[in-house]
């Protein structure tokens, strides 16, 4: 892909900050391509530092990020709700959807996406690895994920105890693919959530142990099938330049009645990756919140978290 120079229209488009074996990314690019969204892919890389990333979110340091021209998206539930907006598609908002299907979002995001990773590793995903990194990166990169995990809150299970783990829920996924997609004929953020794990491990691992499991392969066929979308290549710093040429877009006065408005606070998330953002709290949502940031470079840029997962406390 050639890079995109950041004129015209396409100021505000959606502009992914990702890197290519990103499993959280991929649940979004698969979601791009499903609603075929016109979108711009910035590379970032694979661990901090992210100097791109620093200035227009501020400390949150998970991947990805999107960005439409000065407001900032953390946390792929974030993301799917402004896809899910754009595109006309409240199936692909998780506060929409019923009990049955928030709760297996919540298994698969969590529990079994870490007992998936754990039981990734292969030789074919570690050649993978060092095309796209140097030792150096994977160094730093393996690093980071250990001090990471120091401080998390959600432990990852011993390898043993993650085939199990995995084991089962694949055996469940299997018989619950009577129809096209988890829940339905058509594809909502349970199958999204569900996706980007088992394609780590089935094509970018290549793990054959998943191989028996015919209703999930075609399941999973179905959604490689929408591809990515319209991607365009986009150089990173020109996203500071597009932040920098917008103003963030209108907070409704409805989300401003909070006590908190108006103050500076710090947002991160619960579970990993502790590190926070802080900013003033500007808007309230019932699943979120937004912070103004000031940098001297940018102007003011409005960063927007879910509530689910994070913690707001004042500074």
């Amino acid at each position: 892909m050639a890079f995109y120079q950041a004129t015209g229209a396409a100021l505000n488009q959606l502009i992914l900050h990702n890197y290519p074996l990103s499993p959280f990314s991929e649940k979004i690019r698969s979601m791009l391509g499903y609603t075929k969204i016109p979108w711009q892919s910035a590379n970032t890389r694979e661990a901090p530092p992210r100097p791109i990333l620093e200035q227009l979110a501020g400390g949150y340091r998970k991947v990805p990020v999107a960005q439409i021209g000065a407001d900032i998206f953390c946390d792929t539930r974030t993301i799917s709700a402004e896809i899910a907006a754009m595109a006309n598609m409240p199936e692909l908002i998780v506060e929409n959807a019923d009990a049955e299907c928030q709760a297996f979002v919540e298994e698969v995001e969590q529990k079994m996406f870490f007992a998936t990773l754990a039981c990734s590793m292969s030789f074919k995903l570690n050649k993978k690895v060092l095309r796209t990194l140097s030792v150096l990166d994977v160094a730093q990169m393996m690093w980071d994920r250990i001090k990471m995990g120091r401080h998390a809150t959600v432990k990852m299970a011993g390898l043993k105890t993650s085939k199990a783990i995995l084991q089962a829920y694949l055996e469940d996924l299997e018989n619950q693919l009577s129809r096209d997609f988890i829940f339905g004929n058509g594809p909502s953020i349970a199958d999204f959530a569900a996706y980007h794990s088992l394609w780590f491990y089935r094509d970018l691992a290549e793990k054959s142990e998943i191989n028996k499991y015919h209703n999930i392969n075609r399941w999973m066929d179905r959604i490689k099938q929408f591809g990515h979308g319209k991607e365009l290549e986009l150089d990173p710093p020109l996203a500071l330049e597009i932040a920098r040429n917008n103003e963030p877009r209108p907070i409704e006065e409805a989300f401003k009645d909070d006590p908190m408005i108006g103050k500076q606070v710090l947002i991160a998330p619960s579970d990993y990756a502790q590190t926070a953002s802080q900013g003033t709290l500007v808007g309230s949502k019932p699943h979120g919140w937004i912070i103004a940031r000031q940098e001297s470079s940018l102007g003011t840029v409005h960063v927007h978290f879910p509530r689910h997962g994070f913690t707001l406390t004042p500074v």
